[in-house]
């Protein structure tokens, strides 16, 4: 009962601080690729149905969990966030943060196939979810009847070229092992210092692992995030996340140091 209660406590003090379309031609893409640092310079932030969004500065550790949708018509044949026109019969993605031009690999949890492809569009702006695929990459990995599924997306790098085959144009990218690394989980970041100290020594009763680190956010507010767990691996890192959502902390994820 009492470890119930601490449970309880941390979380509480952590709260108040698609589409249709004929099938398309299957497009191969490489392996895994090494991360290459994106330009450093601040992307500007966008509104969109009256809510602000800041797009990260580089996408190198990037990992993310949650539901992913896929797009088609309406949108095919319009213009996508980074100029180019969007085909839902290509291979691509929309996230809301990810820089332009970022390459993930998206993993299908429900059945364990996953896909990689470069992020040209925005969105989803659809509350709980984290990716919208094309159509032609939602086909890859089986998730066109589903409609939306649980997914895990993980940043390889910047797309520095493409090299044109047979079976279309593929990105450019060194391979590197990233399933392996240092790794920790986020719960929460605040502009009072006071309110992250409070919540990492509640924190430090049930994990050894809990840091307070600054980090100046898009709005150059200086902004200070709880990070629990030190792990050697992704899997690792993705067990110590579920225990924490379990806690309370549904909006814990993982990063890579």
């Amino acid at each position: 009962m009492k470890n119930r209660f601490l449970l309880c406590a941390v979380s509480m003090a952590l709260f108040l601080g698609g589409c249709a379309g004929k099938p398309p031609v299957r497009t191969e893409l490489p392996p895994s690729g090494k991360v290459i640092p994106l330009p450093g310079e601040l992307p500007k932030s966008y509104v969109v149905n009256g809510e602000r969004y800041y797009p990260l500065p580089d996408a190198e550790g990037f990992i993310e969990s949650g539901k992913a949708s896929w797009y088609g018509h309406p949108f095919h044949g319009r213009r996508t966030s980074s100029g180019e026109v969007y085909d839902m019969y290509k291979i691509t993605a929309a996230h809301k943060t990810l820089p332009l031009h970022t390459v993930v690999k998206v993993t299908n949890l429900s059945n364990g196939k996953h896909i990689i492809l470069p992020v040209n569009d925005r969105g989803p702006f659809v509350k709980g979810r984290i990716i919208d695929l094309s159509y032609a990459a939602a086909r890859e990995i089986d998730m066109i009847g589903p409609g939306v599924t649980d997914v895990s997306v993980v940043a390889l790098g910047r797309e520095v070229g493409r090299l044109q085959g047979k079976d279309g144009a593929k990105p450019l990218l060194e391979s590197m092992d990233f399933q392996t690394g240092e790794f920790t989980v986020q719960i929460g970041a605040f502009e009072n210092r006071e309110n992250a100290v409070r919540l990492a020594d509640r924190l430090r009763v049930v994990y050894k692992e809990v840091n307070i680190v600054p980090y100046l956010d898009g709005k150059n507010r200086n902004l200070h995030r709880v990070h629990v767990s030190l792990s050697r691996t992704l899997e690792e890192a993705r067990v110590a996340q579920k225990k924490l959502e379990e806690m309370g902390f549904k909006d814990a994820f993982v990063l890579r140091n």
